[in-house]
């Protein structure tokens, strides 16, 4: 695990680069997937993302069964930087579990997450594709420029400040009251319809329950109101490893509204997995004001004023030398 903590030291010391972050006309929801996009909901903007789903547990090695409801809430704020977003996720469950010689019913706080998420790296900063006036060819030719993706680092820290029957551990192991979680955000838009996003974390590190984890999610827009999603998470891991997928749809109710669903299995019999849920979106853009961001070519205040100072100093130069 040691060289795994220093391939995740490097790489966040090599993204230094600063960017802006992006707000949209319509809601930007991370539903009805379980990725996280690169971009930030906006500065001063407040979203809360919701879901409900019914889950369904079959353990064919222990010969046990649990079925119940999962609860999330997300919340979602732009504080400081337009590309700086604060996140909390919670995971609530209630189920209940049979086996042979136990019958019981199961709660609690499956999943506390308190983080942050800065977007790095833009490849839509600066950058105005001019479409050609002459030649229909030119302007829907194949643009290499997609697979640059724009990219955001995470950090957050679990908490588990209660007994959680939901988890992996064994009886005599004892989970970490704290552990840091790490996590890379690659975003590409391809064509108008297409986002595809790829989350790489390093989960609960430094504990006996670190894992390395992935989330790929391909979005499609078909109208102004639906789109569609496939999605494939991996858990890897020395007490957990496993791979679900995921498909779903999601309605733009209006520009600060979305409600969605979707369906989950694994692939893997230990336990066997079956979500399906619904969820909805909001948020809150009173306080938003926009960042007003200069044309490629053209000169922005900073620009100006750092011009403006370099005459100045030039001016003294000569100056003194007369």
């Amino acid at each position: 695990m040691k060289s795994i903590q220093t391939l995740f030291v490097l790489i966040l010391g090599i993204m230094s680069q600063v960017s802006f972050g992006q707000f949209t006309d319509e809601i930007n929801s991370n539903r009805p997937g379980r990725s996280m996009m690169a971009f930030s909901v906006g500065k001063s903007v407040f979203q809360t993302e919701t879901g409900l789903h019914y889950v369904n547990e079959d353990h064919n090695t222990l010969d046990y069964k649990a079925s119940g409801f999962m609860a999330e809430f997300d919340i979602r704020w732009g504080l400081f930087f337009e590309q700086l977003e604060l996140i909390a996720e919670f995971q609530y469950q209630n189920d209940n579990y049979t086996s042979e010689l136990l019958d019981k019913n199961r709660s609690a706080l499956k999943k506390t997450l308190l983080g942050a998420k800065y977007l790095v790296y833009d490849p839509f900063k600066n950058y105005e594709e001019k479409p050609n006036l002459y030649s229909w060819k030119a302007n829907h030719r194949f643009k290499w420029r997609q697979f640059i993706p724009a990219l955001a680092v995470y950090g957050g820290a679990n908490l588990n400040f209660s007994d959680n029957p939901f988890n992996f551990a064994p009886i005599d192991i004892e989970e970490p009251k704290v552990s840091p979680k790490a996590m890379i955000i690659a975003q590409n838009h391809f064509g108008s319809h297409w986002v595809l996003v790829t989350n790489v974390a390093y989960n609960k590190i430094g504990s006996d329950f670190a894992s390395i984890d992935y989330i790929v999610t391909l979005t499609r827009g078909f109208n102004k109101q639906w789109s569609g999603f496939i999605e494939n998470q991996g858990y890897m891991g020395d007490y957990y490893s496993d791979g679900l997928f995921r498909m779903g749809a999601a309605y733009l109710f209006n520009k600060d509204m979305q409600i969605d669903a979707s369906i989950g299995k694994n692939i893997k019999n230990t336990p066997s997995l079956f979500t399906g849920g619904i969820g909805f979106s909001w948020r809150f853009t009173k306080n938003y004001k926009e960042v007003k961001m200069a044309k490629p070519g053209t000169e922005t205040k900073t620009d100006k004023k750092m011009k403006k100072k370099g005459e100045k100093e030039a001016k003294k130069r000569k100056d003194a030398v007369e």
